[in-house]
């Protein structure tokens, strides 16, 4: 089929041929068995018997293997699968990281914003945040380009960042150290292997898989230094929230509406957000809509930050990145 009725080949394997043979060349040394007692199934074989997406009888009679063997293949190859890809996103992620805002081996910035709600009926102090609103909270890590990658929605506004964070999936995958996250490898000038992690706030612990800011306000250069790159990768996160309040007009006031409703619009903003960024770049989303820095390393702050009707509240100015912004051209 891959030879003589590409559509047929499609419609049985869900892509083309270039597309199977990329994601091949990225799982297929996993799938590779050594020669033993008889010439293994190939690692091309493995990985098109488990796309094919039939029972597992069938796939045995189409393929003449074993059923028990097409059970183990199939296993093995999914396990591979999400494996290989999830790394392969991750260090994507890590390379536009690098590129954009020169922190390497970054996978993402964290933070926890309050979505203000109108008080639920019989609901107390539960939703009462610190702000004096009542909310529910958006914990979400998010790329270099200003897209959401996880998000936890549901969690009430009365605890803090840290204890949300502690008690949501993703706090425990992070703790658990069970992201997928790539291998530590080393630095182009550096031979120790460095972890991948998430730039977090003080908010969150500091671990194998967070790191947060320095502590303090007369710290050394290197330090100071080191404060104002991470916070120039945080505040991506920042500006990604900033854009959502500000692009949908359902975060303009508090919402009025059930707490499964809630969760809810947010889950719908936050995945519309994503593909208007993704498809509709120029229209939905422009330089001018998330900070910038001038020549001298200056804060540009975007369109976002003069919103003072934003209801999506926690997004403000981090004093690491105000503080050291104007010394940037005379430390680095």
């Amino acid at each position: 089929m891959r030879l003589s009725d590409h559509q047929k080949y499609i419609n049985y394997l869900r892509m083309s041929g270039d597309t199977f043979h990329k994601l091949l060349n990225i799982v297929g040394p996993r799938l590779t068995k050594i020669y033993c007692v008889r010439e293994p199934i190939s690692p091309g074989e493995r990985f098109a018997l488990t796309l094919s997406g039939d029972s597992m009888m069938s796939i045995s009679y189409a393929f003449r293997v074993g059923h028990n063997t097409v059970s183990k293949i199939i296993r093995e190859t999914c396990d591979t699968i999400w494996e290989c890809l999830n790394q392969n996103f991750w260090l994507k992620i890590a390379e536009d990281f690098e590129e954009k805002w020169q922190l390497p081996h970054c996978v993402g910035a964290l933070d926890g914003k309050h979505v203000v709600i109108q008080a639920l009926p019989r609901s107390g102090s539960i939703y009462y945040n610190y702000k004096g609103t009542h909310s529910i909270v958006l914990l979400a890590l998010c790329d270099a380009n200003y897209k959401f990658t996880v998000v936890d929605i549901g969690a009430q506004g009365r605890h803090s960042d840290g204890g949300i964070f502690k008690n949501s999936n993703i706090g425990k995958l992070i703790i658990s150290n069970n992201l997928n996250l790539p291998a530590p490898s080393p630095l182009e000038q550096y031979k120790q292997p460095m972890n991948y992690y998430i730039c977090a706030d003080e908010a969150f612990p500091l671990s194998t898989t967070i790191m947060r800011p320095y502590a303090g306000n007369f710290l050394p250069q290197t330090k100071r230094i080191f404060n104002y790159r991470l916070c120039r990768g945080r505040r991506v996160i920042e500006n990604t929230f900033g854009i959502l309040a500000s692009r949908w007009r359902i975060y303009r006031k508090p919402i009025i509406a059930s707490e499964t409703t809630v969760v809810k619009v947010i889950k719908a903003t936050v995945c519309l957000h994503n593909f208007l960024m993704t498809f509709a770049n120029t229209t939905y989303f422009t330089p001018s809509s998330a900070d910038q820095e001038d020549n001298e390393g200056e804060l540009i702050e975007g369109e976002w930050r003069k919103e003072q009707n934003s209801n999506l509240r926690g997004c403000k100015k981090n004093k690491h990145q105000y503080v050291w912004a104007t010394r940037r051209r005379n430390e680095t």
